[in-house]
């Protein structure tokens, strides 16, 4: 059997089959009780990690609602299982198994792979064949500029990863008795698309504010030094940093800013568990106060019918698989709640019907909430920030789900 014919299948039980795939008739989509979901994900290749992240996370939302009963459709009950794929963690095999699903398998209902890439090569399959898909893994915003109708995202896009730095940083400016327009921020962005979506973001966002970008650096995609970055800090003295420049560049941010003595009141990053700026062993307090961009966090306080809590999630997770979900598996299992609610609602399986339920859902699930514009990006989900405090990443920000005040100003380190 060759690794390109086998797919993963997760029966209603939330057992797991390896076999082949059919070359006879295509299985309809909703045979006798079950309604069969499909997705190609990275079971192996560079993505593998977070592909299994993304699985787990799927299984476990499957097993949930299964384990309550399914859902309502036409007045009966149904219950959910995806037939899986191995991407390879290429774009190429990830469409040609979007394509296979679809036409061969006959399965109408997509999951998203993992990552934005691999994303962006199935959204033109699925709007093709007019299948609706719903993702959590792919949050580059040129996904979504496309005019496609058919993909979800439950997850915040890249314009959004530091927008909630930004807004905490109005809001305590407004505890000062200052007007958020007097500030002043200093970005740096890596000069790669996921970055750079990232630093629109926060043009955008400081628009909205009338605040003043006053330093605005691109980073090589290779950067081995920032010294001209922090040189301008320290001289024009910013009330807000923010940085994205991927693992290396967020640990040489980090340990350059504490070595030429730069800092600013607030100062906020992407990729600071990847660059592990905690480990007190390679940054001593380096780190300390420095606000942390995520998707998701155990302490948020949302909640929904099927796992209660998001901490509830958590533990349920962690019993299930052994260690604590990652954002990558919650924002998956947030991804099936929300196609079951929507095939509930359209009480259809035709496809066109379950595309506009998706386009019309306004739930809140232990992820977050659940709005979609009508491009299909999460406009009710905010990025969350955690800070490091004494070592350990307290959930700040937005403040409404924090557990933990913020530590304001950023004492230099």
């Amino acid at each position: 059997m060759s690794k390109n014919s086998k797919f993963l299948s997760v029966l209603a039980c939330g057992a797991v089959v390896t076999g082949l795939a059919t070359t006879g008739p295509a299985e309809a989509k909703v045979e006798g009780d079950t309604i069969t979901l499909g997705s190609a994900v990275s079971i192996t290749g560079r993505y593998a990690v977070n592909g299994k992240h993304t699985k787990n996370g799927y299984d476990l939302g499957v097993k949930f609602i299964n384990d309550k009963g399914g859902i309502t459709v036409g007045g009966k009950k149904y219950k959910l299982a995806i037939q899986y794929y191995d991407d390879e963690s290429t774009a190429a095999r990830g469409t040609q198994l979007a394509e296979r699903l679809i036409q061969q398998d006959q399965i109408k209902f997509i999951l998203g792979p993992y990552s934005s890439g691999m994303t962006k090569a199935i959204a033109p399959v699925v709007e093709k064949y007019g299948v609706p898909m719903v993702e959590g893994n792919g949050a580059s915003r040129s996904i979504f500029n496309q005019g496609f109708r058919y993909t979800f995202a439950v997850l915040s896009t890249s314009e959004q990863y530091l927008s909630t730095a930004i807004d905490l940083a109005a809001e305590q400016a407004k505890k000062d008795g200052k007007d958020p327009s007097s500030l002043k921020i200093a970005l740096g962005v890596r000069n790669e698309p996921f970055a750079l979506d990232i630093g629109a973001g926060i043009h955008d966002d400081a628009k909205r504010h009338g605040m003043e970008i006053i330093i605005d650096e691109k980073f090589p995609k290779e950067v081995s030094d920032m010294t001209s970055f922090l040189t301008k800090i320290k001289a024009l003295k910013p009330d807000v940093v923010v940085v994205s420049a991927h693992t290396v560049g967020g640990a040489l941010f980090v340990r350059q800013m504490t070595e030429q003595k730069a800092n600013a009141p607030i100062v906020a990053m992407t990729h600071c568990e990847s660059a592990k700026i905690e480990d007190s062993t390679v940054f001593g307090s380096a780190g300390e106060d420095i606000l942390c961009a995520g998707q998701w966090a155990p302490e948020l306080t949302y909640r929904d019918d099927y796992f209660g809590s998001a901490m509830d999630y958590t533990k349920t997770f962690e019993k299930v698989y052994g260690y604590v979900p990652p954002y990558q598996a919650a924002e998956s299992t947030a991804s099936v709640l929300v196609y079951a609610d929507a095939i509930a609602r359209a009480g259809s399986f035709d496809t066109a019907k379950v595309r506009d339920a998706l386009a019309a859902t306004d739930m809140q699930t232990f992820y977050g909430n659940v709005k979609f514009a009508p491009t299909g990006q999460n406009i009710a989900k905010p990025m969350v920030l955690r800070q490091l405090q004494n070592g350990k990443y307290k959930l700040v920000a937005p403040s409404r789900w924090a557990d933990t005040p913020l530590s304001f100003p950023r004492m230099a380190q």
